[in-house]
């Protein structure tokens, strides 16, 4: 039986999984061999020598220490696609509040005052301030074009919008996702000239930080819309605000609120509403659950942001799950051990990541205590697991 030791509050449809397969989960298990967990931040907080496995019920993992993990030989799961459609019509919503000026009509006539004739005198008289534009034929530049950024950009398509897009580390299943008439750019900075709204939909790394700057800004068109609901960093926040300021950007729609953007005139904040959806909550913890009981069971890795995807079948009744670093010969000396303790490999397989490497290994009998720790003082070797 595995333990799992939840932060936040996670939905019942994941914990369900979890208990259904015997695991004990909940907030107060000690020795935890997995984490699941959402926003609550782990940075300070100890993690536990028994953990193997982290799992995140969302796409980002900013809030993990992910390269300590992966130091510790501890794999972090995340769960990428399945808060997608959440983000996707929180996007349509924020493009249509701008274009439409939403927040400022709402605020206009709830300060109304009067009779119901006077109200509706003024509603005719003042209207006229809050007229807006339509989105079918202006342009959508879409940066980041992963599970959230392809259904934003096929949604904006069927709308009758020009889509543009650049991710310049695409992948081909994500290509596959996209509508035909998605048009993709070499780089940001072409994005940035040509669109008249503008959506990120990418972590927040150093290449990321600021990627919207007051140099970029400058290159927009007058009167853009800049939304972002991806990561608080992407945009800079101080330049957006004196662009709306000289008349330059219409309208900046964003999901996390600071002392310096709240309360500004063109500027439409919301309490990270990004996946805070019933249905969205459900998705992603089933899809980590479901990740976490393979790895768990039998070693497999799906969606993992430190460690390569790897899937092997079962054969045999014992299996060893072995991360170690991305090290010429290491399965050699591995096999070497195996091989002088009388262990016949009956099926494998090797992937790699960057720097880490993660090896399944099916074995003909089980592996004894000194056989185990033997591949464990290999240099390099970060973890041994016997499942």
């Amino acid at each position: 039986m595995f333990n799992v030791k939840t932060y936040n509050a996670i939905s019942p449809l994941g914990l369900d999984k979890l208990t259904g397969k015997g695991y004990q989960v909940g907030e107060d298990v000690s020795e935890p061999d997995a984490i699941m967990l959402r926003s609550f931040k782990m940075h300070d907080v100890p993690v536990s020598s028994s953990v193997i496995a982290i799992g995140r019920a969302g796409a980002g993992v900013n809030n993990i220490p992910v390269d300590k993990m992966s130091e510790r030989g501890i794999v972090v799961f995340n769960a990428p696609g399945a808060n997608a459609n959440a983000v996707k019509e929180l996007v349509i919503a924020g493009m249509l509040m701008a274009c439409r000026n939403l927040i400022p009509a709402w605020n206009y006539t709830t300060e109304l005052t009067g009779t119901d004739e006077e109200v509706t005198k003024a509603v005719e008289a003042g209207k006229k301030k809050f007229a807006g534009f339509e989105l079918p034929g202006k342009t959508l530049g879409v940066v980041g074009l992963g599970a959230i950024g392809a259904q934003v950009a096929n949604a904006a398509d069927t709308l009758g919008m020009k889509v543009i897009g650049y991710d310049p580390g695409i992948t081909v299943q994500a290509a596959w996702q996209l509508s035909s008439n998605v048009k993709q750019m070499d780089s940001a900075d072409e994005l940035f000239r040509q669109a008249d709204f503008i959506t990120f939909h990418v972590p927040l790394i150093e290449a990321t930080r600021n990627l919207l700057n007051a140099e970029s800004l400058a290159t927009m068109k007058d009167g853009a819309v800049v939304l972002n609901f991806a990561r608080e960093g992407i945009v800079d926040d101080s330049a957006v605000l004196a662009a709306i300021k000289a008349g330059k950007i219409r309208a900046y729609v964003n999901d996390f609120p600071s002392n310096e953007v709240k309360g500004h005139e063109g500027v439409f904040t919301l309490p990270h509403l990004g996946a805070s959806t019933g249905e969205a909550e459900d998705n992603c913890a089933v899809m980590i659950a479901d990740q976490l009981i393979d790895f768990l069971d039998n070693g497999n890795i799906k969606n993992s942001v430190n460690y390569p995807n790897i899937k092997l079948s079962r054969q045999g009744d014992f299996r060893l799950a072995i991360s170690n670093s991305n090290s010429p010969d290491m399965l050699g000396k591995i096999s070497h051990v195996l091989g002088s303790s009388n262990v016949n490999i009956l099926h494998m397989a090797n992937e790699s990541r960057n720097e880490l490497a993660y090896t399944l290994i099916d074995v003909e009998c089980k592996p004894d205590d000194a056989a185990i720790e033997k591949i464990q003082n290999i240099d390099g070797v970060l973890s041994v697991r016997l499942i």
